[in-house]
């Protein structure tokens, strides 16, 4: 089977179609890992669908076998010319796991660790937009507007537009950044290349949970879910929230009410119309 030729042929068909950077990354290498499964195979046509589902059983994890089975389902439509095949191989049910935010005083805590300003920055655009980590390595100098008081988002998740807020506090550190690193074309760059890495963020933000004695897993993306459950605790109302992170359906953005932890606590419970002392 000519693998590199097949990876090469979906990769550029994908980018034709519009698809992202990192999710043609995702996809080829989802698709590549298929294809050395079935090295023995002659071409993916020979690969029929209990094959498929086999492969895919394979991922226990439902949210890693749905990204596994969109890619796969994409080659076969876009590159094999098979899309029937996955007419009978229905998606796995989401995973809808509740992540762990940090509190308020943790998120202060991870501040106090960081004794550096371009990650301290980093930290507080991610924090303060509720930005993916992909929309922050990406954005770019030009994108800052700060005569209106607003960053411009540009071709994110799903190839869409949109604005979030730039808050005085933020633009004021952005300032002092940008005039201790002088970044080129895209806000943050990289030590040896123009824009930073997202392995680099995941890096030093573990870093700085370890020195603030913080016991829960921190990644970029749980400073994105704890912004938006902050401001939920804080009253803003769901469909602003929806509008901000750039979410299609406000289900998806229903999930910050769950994870509020002042909305649960002021939930009155049962036990309280019950005299534990036995004496009532």
């Amino acid at each position: 089977m000519e693998i590199r030729n097949h990876l090469i042929e979906f990769s550029n068909e994908i980018k034709r179609k519009g698809y992202r950077e990192q999710s043609v990354k995702n996809y080829v290498s989802c698709v590549e890992r298929f294809l050395n499964h079935f090295i023995d195979k002659p071409q993916p046509k020979a690969i029929n669908e209990a094959d498929i589902k086999a492969y895919l059983s394979i991922f226990t994890e439902h949210n890693t076998q749905r990204a596994h089975h969109s890619a796969i389902k994409c080659f076969y439509k876009y590159v094999v010319h098979q899309p029937e095949k996955f007419r009978f191989i229905e998606y796995c049910k989401r995973s809808r796991k509740l992540p762990i935010v940090l509190s308020v005083e943790e998120i202060q805590k991870l501040f106090n660790a960081c004794s550096n300003l371009k990650h301290r920055a980093i930290i507080a655009l991610m924090y303060s937009t509720g930005l993916r980590v992909g929309e922050v390595i990406a954005l770019k100098i030009s994108n800052i507007d700060s005569s209106r008081m607003i960053i411009n988002i540009q071709n994110a998740k799903g190839g869409k537009d949109r604005q979030v807020m730039l808050n005085q506090n933020l633009l004021d550190l952005l300032r002092g950044y940008f005039k201790a690193y002088h970044p080129k074309e895209y806000l943050f760059n990289g030590q040896n290349s123009i824009q930073y890495s997202e392995r680099s963020i995941a890096q030093f933000l573990k870093h700085y949970a370890g020195m603030a004695g913080l016991n829960k897993r921190i990644y970029p993306h749980l400073i994105r879910h704890c912004s938006f459950t902050h401001l939920v605790e804080n009253g803003v109302d769901i469909n602003l929230i929806q509008r901000l992170a750039g979410h299609q359906n406000v289900k998806t953005t229903n999930l910050y009410i769950q994870t509020s932890h002042t909305l649960i606590s002021k939930i009155q419970s049962p036990l309280a119309q019950i005299c534990l002392s036995g004496h009532g």
